[in-house]
């Protein structure tokens, strides 16, 4: 078995690591499909439930933007042990002081800093990966570390609360998420590896930070990363915003809802958008390398999350509680998340000199998506309810849709009209790296780590 893995570019020393990654965001996915709800019932307005999600989403994009550079100046093992331990300890006062409470402050507060842990821990791992594998495999092995993220914070995340919650009930399934998150912890402890000595980390402190800052400044100084930004931060709307007010849409009758499924089934629906999404993450990497990068992008991803905005609210009151045709629109979501794999190449394609910069903002924009997607529906749900915040969703991906029309990048193997050339130089290791960069943030911080180590 372990020779299987090898053979993709996944050397033992780090399998453990993968194993570990999986386990841990199983816990920290335990809630994101049906805590809304939870708020709802206990007396909360919709608002204040979204607007938890929100913050939440804000400090974890500060989390992952800072990881990387913290790993390399600490030691990536350090940085994933303080993360899970910042985690664990702050979900005791969550569910131990803060909900029994019912002060909705104090909810927020605790809630929101929870989410400063979880990219702590899983984006330093990505450091590690960079330096114990050669980049000629890096595609493969960052395909398969987020398979593993995938399995914990969307499959196992929404299907084992499904099962555990009707004989336990919402708050007590709450608890159920730390066995996970410990189990994680340990395995980092005691299997993942400490950082290598590599000459190409020859940064300062100092010079680190100064990085670090780029990813921020250069949104404002180079226009096409500002564009290739947004895109990012709208690609994942639906992922981070859905589950906010679908259970509210479809477990309830307030703000709109139908109430046609039980939460437990709304659950193991959405757990199948994250399923295709272990599919459909490798073949449009693949796809795009050979058929082009943005008009996939532009039809599979804006194009056909578009039609899965509205095709979540839409098809349940055409069809009523058929549960395989909301797994249809499960498919149409989870394939065009997923088609937006280009973006980190061509947003340091438009940078020459600037990459750590340019993967800096691309990291910034992937954790800003977690904030965004809840806040439209904290802001519009009074005003527009779930149908309005539907097709706000929509037409925002028709602006990225639009957005995808200014981007023009010269992709190796292809004419500047986007169309391949037939005979093509044989790429080197370190262009054929840089091109293997895929469509989540984990991903983006590997390339730019095998950089420095090439």
């Amino acid at each position: 078995m372990i020779r299987f893995f090898e053979k993709f570019g996944i050397p033992r020393v780090l399998l453990l690591g993968f194993l570990a990654v999986a386990i841990f965001m199983t816990g920290d996915g335990f809630e994101l499909t049906f805590l809304s709800k939870y708020m709802v019932d206990q007396g909360f307005t919709a608002a204040q439930a979204s607007g938890l999600v929100t913050v939440y989403g804000l400090f974890a994009a500060l989390g992952g933007w800072t990881a990387g550079v913290l790993a390399e100046m600490f030691g990536a093992r350090r940085v994933m042990m303080f993360g899970a331990c910042w985690w664990i300890g702050v979900h005791l006062v969550f569910l131990a002081l803060a909900l029994p409470s019912g002060v909705y402050p104090f909810i927020l507060a605790v809630y929101a800093v929870r989410g400063i842990g979880y990219p702590l821990f899983i984006y330093s791992f990505v450091v590690l990966m960079a330096q114990y594998i050669t980049p000629a495999r890096l595609a493969s092995a960052t395909g398969f570390f987020w398979t593993c993220f995938s399995l914990g914070i969307g499959v196992f995340g929404a299907y084992l609360p499904s099962f555990i919650m009707p004989h336990f009930g919402e708050y007590r399934t709450f608890w159920f998420a730390l066995p996970f998150s410990v189990v994680g912890t340990i395995m980092c402890f005691l299997f993942v590896p400490k950082n290598k000595v590599v000459k190409g980390e020859g940064l300062s402190t100092k010079e680190k930070l100064k990085e670090l800052t780029d990813g921020a400044t250069i949104l404002v100084t180079n226009r096409k990363i500002a564009v290739c930004a947004v895109i990012r931060i709208i690609n994942n709307l639906l992922l981070y915003g859905f589950p906010v007010i679908m259970p509210l849409y479809l477990c309830t009758t307030k703000y709109g809802g139908i109430n046609i499924f039980r939460t437990e089934e709304w659950m193991r629906i959405w757990g199948f958008v994250f399923v295709v999404t272990l599919i459909f993450n490798t073949f449009w990497g693949w796809f795009m390398d050979r058929f082009g990068w943005v008009w996939p992008m532009r039809w599979f991803g804006c194009g056909v999350l578009a039609v899965g905005s509205v095709a979540f609210y839409y098809i349940p009151r055409w069809f009523g509680a058929n549960a395989a045709m909301m797994i249809v629109a499960s498919i149409i979501v989870g394939i065009g998340t997923c088609a937006f794999s280009c973006l980190p190449t061509i947003m340091t394609l438009e940078a020459p000199g600037k990459q750590g910069a340019a993967l800096s903002a691309y990291n910034l924009a992937a954790g800003l998506t977690t904030f965004v997607g809840p806040g439209i529906a904290t802001v519009l749900l009074p005003s527009i309810g779930i149908e309005g915040i539907c097709w706000t969703y929509a037409a925002l991906y028709v602006v990225a849709l639009l957005l995808t029309c200014t981007l023009h990048p010269k992709q190796p193997g292809f004419d500047e009209k986007g169309h391949r050339i037939k005979e093509t130089k044989p790429e080197s290791a370190e262009t054929a790296a840089g091109n293997a960069v895929a469509s989540h943030p984990i991903e983006v911080t590997v390339a730019a780590q095998a950089a420095a180590v090439a």
